[in-house]
């Protein structure tokens, strides 16, 4: 039988999507605005110079997913498809540019609904949920309760939350209550344990998620997160791909930080690490070990959290790079069947205003199904990804999505 493995590069947008403007993204382009610094010279450095050299996503038609989404071929992305893939765009139609809801529509479920924000304020959280969590967490208080910087505030903050015991409490753009505290002084046992008090208080509100940030060191100088990282967030609506594949019982494993994206929901085999290059070894792993007709789901976080929310085009062109140059591996150990999508979940582009996500078209690569080329076009959800999965491993079809 057949197999399947989607790979999310989270957050490579490639153009702002046609309602961009609604969300004060108008012009945003991650991979484009990247590949134009790249050619400037303006993203040199010690560990890479130059144009953004992606050769093996070019190969599979990542350039000409960009043409297509924002009319022009970035700089660096020209050259020739070869071998089997198929490249497109698509579009999300769940609200927002958050992480959960990109997934769940990559997974068949788009987002019926709206999330609920924090507003722009300080503080920025209800004085009751805060008196509840302080109640119920047996805290003497909470630091922050603003829109921040997981690790500015972190550094601005981390000295007073050891000395008093107080966690920094801090959201952003997205639908999110985020809990940074000390792993060894707070303990990271405690701050998970406060996370799931948190998950319940806010579920009224409809926030997407609660996210623990454990961090340790000594002082701002040196104040690091760690691993540890866990995302609570609410179950999608409708079952996804991964409950189909699961009740088919199908083997499913999951990479990085899709079993807390989809609140564990089908989740399978859940293979964790810290960074792109951990990430990438764990899904050659899972790709290893997975059986016919098996669905493996991964996603590599790094491009987002550590390049785009802080706006570091140098560093988001060099784990461009550093991935891409890893895919040769991957290519090793398929099947002649496998059905590979490379796929991302929204924008970040490190050249835009603030630190938060942008509302973008994706790329869809899909390799080596059949020996089929092409394009796929322009497609209307990230649901489509789902439904050709679908297809691909004789499952039932989901409720939204057309297979390509």
């Amino acid at each position: 039988m057949p197999r399947a493995l989607i790979l999310v590069l989270d957050s490579v947008g490639i153009g702002a999507a046609p309602d961009a403007a609604q969300y004060g993204d108008a012009g945003a382009d991650t991979l484009g605005h990247i590949a134009d610094a790249c050619a400037k010279g303006e993203a040199d450095t010690a560990t890479r110079s130059g144009p953004l050299h992606i050769p093996e996503l070019v190969a599979r038609g990542i350039g000409q997913a960009c043409r297509m989404s924002s009319g022009r071929l970035p700089p660096g992305l020209e050259g020739e498809i070869s071998g089997p893939a198929q490249f497109g765009c698509a579009t999300e139609v769940s609200k927002g540019k958050d992480t959960p809801s990109g997934h769940w529509e990559i997974a068949g479920v788009p987002v019926p609904f709206a999330w609920g924000y924090f507003p722009q304020t300080t503080p920025c959280f209800p004085a009751d949920l805060i008196e509840a969590l302080c109640g119920e967490g047996n805290l003497p208080g909470i630091l922050g309760n603003r829109h921040a910087s997981g690790t500015q505030i972190i550094a601005e903050l981390g000295e007073e939350h050891v000395r008093t015991g107080k966690p920094i409490c801090y959201t952003s753009a997205d639908s999110v209550f985020q809990i940074a505290a000390h792993e060894e002084a707070f303990g990271l046992g405690r701050l998970n344990g406060l996370c799931l008090i948190a998950r319940r208080l806010v579920d009224p509100l409809q926030i997407g998620r609660v996210i623990a940030r454990p961090f340790v060191g000594q002082s701002r100088t040196d104040f690091e997160r760690t691993g540890n990282r866990r995302d609570y967030a609410v179950p999608p609506p409708a079952p996804t791909i991964l409950d189909r594949a699961t009740d088919a019982g199908r083997h499913v494993v999951t990479v990085g930080k899709i079993g807390d994206i989809f609140a564990h929901s089908g989740t399978g085999q859940v293979l964790k690490a810290n960074g792109n290059g951990a990430l990438f070894d764990r899904m050659l792993e899972g790709a290893r070990m997975l059986r016919d007709g098996g669905l493996l789901f991964a996603n590599f976080v790094d491009f987002d959290t550590v390049y785009g929310h802080r706006r570091d085009v140098a560093g988001y062109a060099h784990a461009l790079e550093a991935f891409d140059a890893r895919l040769p591996t991957l290519d090793e150990i398929l099947q002649p069947d496998d059905l590979i999508i490379i796929t991302a979940d929204h924008g970040c582009d490190p050249t835009w205003t603030g630190t938060d996500h942008t509302r973008e078209q994706v790329p869809i690569l899909a390799l080596g199904r059949a020996k089929q080329s092409g394009s796929i076009g322009r497609r209307p959800t990230f649901a489509d990804i789902a439904a050709t999965v679908a297809s691909h491993l004789d499952l039932p079809a989901p409720q939204t999505g057309t297979p390509f």
